[in-house]
């Protein structure tokens, strides 16, 4: 079936090799956020070689590149450049062995476990195919390759003065790879993905002999007391019909295990889809931590300090309505599925629309063997969630099959951005 998009995906088959190429030499080199300086040199010279302009630079490591051709709409494509410190289990010939340095000052190993490799590497896929097909649309395209993603980058390329360095966009699309089986594609108008609010808590105690417990406050025992009574929050303090998440994602403390530390660090993150649940969340969150603190006979209250935060993203819902129907007009009606309900994951892309006042979209696309889902159906899929066997995003073994997923994901940007850069009038 012929649809706007169409003309700008001639030739995407000849394209595939080469994106594949790309693909496995940035998974295999995945950089920590706010370090994604080989990733954006690669991205730069490419968008080069295509015939955009490209700014380097934006927000610390974000590139973006701007391609002018002629009057009309400007649309904003982003993808997220990021790697997340977890140690690669997939055994793939191109699995990642990198390590870096967190922003602690750890060692730590480095994997693109959250899949925006494949970002990278649909967009720039998008980029080639816009470059290539000129004559098939007008307007000006800001390509966004965008850094740390994983700690709020978004907002770093907007302090970077990006609403007035580079044209303003009436239209946000973006896209996340998902681990449901590739073919698969699901958004909604409205709340999307929820909020993410991230902490870090230091509890203290006092230090003394392992062998003499009584002489010391152990901040130990008084992190796992806050660790377990935490997770009566969402299941006591929320209500069924609501949506929140609070997870203890790292807790340190102590050398050696014959000494009591005089400190606790715990990273709590919350995630909700409301302001008045996350209100509550926080504040359970300090109450129960300082109840706990004061139960064990803390001598100092204790520290919070936020990491990061990002807001609510929020899908726009006439512009929703035009991306749905131009990605089930483009790969099927059967494969474009309007979620439920908002994502528990977070999302900082919501923050380029916001800052420029416009429509915002944003979509998953599966990447993961349609054989892990046999005799499962995508509508069974949306109501039970993911297999156990399937991983998921963060995990070590997360890895989208590149072969079908590369030429989706491409399709999905160019399709998405076609009511806007073609003569089909959106809202039509």
């Amino acid at each position: 079936m012929t649809t706007a998009a169409t003309p700008l995906l001639a030739g995407l088959d000849a394209r595939l090799p080469e994106l594949r190429a790309l693909y496995e030499d940035l998974h295999a080199h995945p950089e920590l956020s706010f370090q994604e300086f080989r990733t954006a040199g690669v991205v730069a010279e490419r968008l080069r070689a295509q015939g955009w302009e490209v700014t380097e630079g934006v927000g610390r490591t974000g590139v973006v590149g701007v391609l002018a051709n002629g009057p009309g709409p400007v649309v904003l494509l982003r993808a997220d450049m990021d790697a997340l410190p977890v140690e690669e289990k997939t055994g793939l010939p191109y699995a990642s062995t990198a390590r870096g340095t967190d922003r602690d000052g750890n060692d730590v190993p480095v994997m693109h476990a959250c899949g925006h490799d494949m970002h990278v590497t649909c967009l720039l896929g998008a980029t080639g195919q816009l470059a290539a097909h000129q004559d098939a649309w007008h307007g000006t395209v800001v390509a966004v390759f965008q850094p740390a993603e994983e700690v709020g980058g978004a907002p770093a390329m907007i302090e970077d003065g990006f609403l007035d360095r580079f044209p303003r966009a009436e239209i946000c699309l973006a896209q996340h790879v998902a681990p449901a089986p590739v073919g698969f594609l699901a958004t909604r108008p409205g709340a999307v993905m929820a909020a993410s609010d991230s902490l870090r808590v230091t509890l203290f105690g006092r230090g003394g002999h392992g062998s003499t417990p009584e002489t010391a406050i152990d901040p130990i025992v008084m992190a796992a007391a806050v660790v377990m009574r935490l997770q009566t929050v969402v299941s006591r303090e929320i209500g069924a019909s609501q949506t929140a998440v609070v997870t203890v994602g790292s807790l340190h403390a102590g050398t050696k295990e014959n000494i009591i530390p005089d400190t606790a660090e715990l990273k709590i993150n919350i995630r909700s889809t409301t302001p008045a649940v996350r209100d509550r969340v926080l504040a359970a969150i300090e109450r129960i931590v300082r109840a706990e603190a004061a139960a064990s006979g803390a001598p100092k209250e204790p520290e919070f300090a936020p990491i990061h935060s990002f807001p609510v993203t929020v899908n726009e819902p006439g512009a929703t309505a035009v991306v749905q129907r131009a990605l089930a007009g483009t790969l099927g009606e059967g494969q474009v599925f309007t979620l439920p309900q908002a994502i528990t994951g977070s999302e900082d892309f919501g923050v380029f629309g916001t800052a420029l006042g416009v429509p915002s979209v944003f979509w998953h696309f599966g990447g993961a063997d349609p054989a892990l889902y046999e005799g499962i159906g995508l509508a069974t899929l949306l109501e039970n969630g993911l297999p156990d066997t399937v991983p998921s995003n963060h995990s070590p073994h997360f890895a989208p099959v590149p072969g079908p997923t590369i030429p989706l994901g491409v399709t999905a940007l160019l399709a998405a951005a076609a009511p806007w850069l073609t003569k089909e009038t959106p809202g039509a």
